[in-house]
């Protein structure tokens, strides 16, 4: 197990993000201090602030009379939680025209692994340049992020954390530790109050008292296996994710009203399974079925499921859609369509698929498979 040479992970996180879309969809509210809350009294709590009140103190979690002292003129919003789903949506939406999203871990936080060229320094940072400016320009002028490049995610989250509101910071792993030593234990995510006292009772007080411990010290400390990776991670050694049961990838559209023609709808289906099978490759699955669901503007609905001899590739999947988008036009010829659905499933975990899987299939000539696999994995790293 050897430490990661290069930049692995950019993870994005939007900065007071409750707050920042009420004042996407309110301008009144831009550049004042707001404090969303979960119903509009006194004698509850701010769940989320604006930077402007975070300026003058306002903390999430502090009670409403207390913030009114500290920021008499703070406006109050009740939240509302279908809106910022909504944003979240298209948020994700947008990372995804730049970069797969490989995970998300709340509903302003989400992670990507980077591949080929996306790992060199620059053009990770310019990938972050990208994601930042969509977000602003695609989605809302409110919405600015955080965002983190480092080799692991533990590490990339810490980056984006270094510089906030609005930041793109990078860390390298010739500049560990010297580059988190400012930082305080609990500003180290995984890190609480019960952890830290955990810590400063095992003589660890310090990230350079933290950095300068063994892994297996790390897991006493924690009391499992979860301290170990940590140490890992921190160090900037990108260990795999533990495997768990995956069980469809998919991506959905919905579409314009000026672009809901059939042969506008199934363009978009193609896009959506080149991310979807750029997804597949890099969660390391094979898909042994591929599913297409159409709705119509009649609110009518048409759903078609394929099998397939376990692939990843583009081209073989793209082959699939054509069968499965047949199957459809020839039941709906005169449509307007209003979404626009792929999924993969049946998946199987490459380390769990047979050593000759890609050596024939009943639909391709022999080691045809496998050239497609390559020039799609080529693809993945030239995109």
């Amino acid at each position: 197990m050897t430490p990661a040479s290069e930049i692995r992970w950019l993870y994005l996180d939007v900065n007071s993000y409750f707050a920042s879309v009420e004042q996407q969809m309110e301008p009144a509210l831009r550049g004042r201090p707001v404090a969303v809350v979960p119903v509009m009294t006194d004698s509850t709590c701010a769940i989320a602030a604006s930077y402007e009140a975070k300026a003058l103190g306002v903390k999430t979690g502090m009670p409403i009379r207390e913030v009114k002292k500290l920021c008499p003129d703070i406006r109050l919003v009740a939240a509302r939680h279908d809106l910022y789903v909504r944003f979240h949506h298209r948020i994700v939406e947008e990372i995804e025209k730049h970069v797969p999203v490989t995970k998300v871990y709340s509903i302003d936080e989400a992670a990507c692994a980077l591949i080929g060229s996306e790992r060199i320094r620059g053009n990770a940072i310019e990938l972050g340049r990208k994601i930042k400016r969509g977000l602003i320009e695609k989605v809302g002028e409110c919405l600015h992020c955080s965002v983190g490049v480092a080799p692991t995610r533990l590490l990339a989250k810490i980056a984006g954390n270094l510089k906030k509101p609005d930041g793109l910071t990078a860390i390298e792993l010739h500049e560990l530790p010297d580059k988190l030593l400012a930082l305080d234990l609990r500003d180290l995510p995984g890190i609480g109050a019960n952890m830290e006292r955990r810590l400063r009772r095992a003589g660890i007080d310090s990230i350079a008292a933290l950095w300068a411990i063994a892994p297996k010290h790390a897991r006493k400390i924690w009391g499992g296996v979860t301290g170990e990776r940590f140490w890992y991670d921190l160090h900037g050694v990108d260990l795999p994710e533990r495997e768990t049961v995956r069980r469809s990838i998919g991506h959905a559209r919905v579409l314009a009203p000026d672009y809901r023609q059939p042969d506008q709808a199934r363009l978009v289906a193609r896009r959506l399974i080149l991310k979807a099978s750029s997804r597949l490759r890099r969660l390391g699955y094979l898909a042994g079925a591929l599913g297409l669901q159409v709705k119509l503007e009649n609110n009518s609905r048409w759903e078609g499921e394929l099998r397939l001899y376990q692939c990843q590739d583009t081209f073989t999947l793209l082959g699939g859609l054509e069968r499965l988008w047949q199957g459809f036009a020839t039941r709906h010829r005169i449509v307007r369509v209003k979404r626009v659905a792929v999924t993969l499933h049946r998946l199987t975990p490459i380390s769990a698929a047979v050593a000759d899987l890609f050596g024939a299939s009943p639909n391709a000539p022999e080691g045809d498979n496998n050239r497609r696999t390559k020039l799609s994995a080529a693809m993945d790293r030239i995109n």
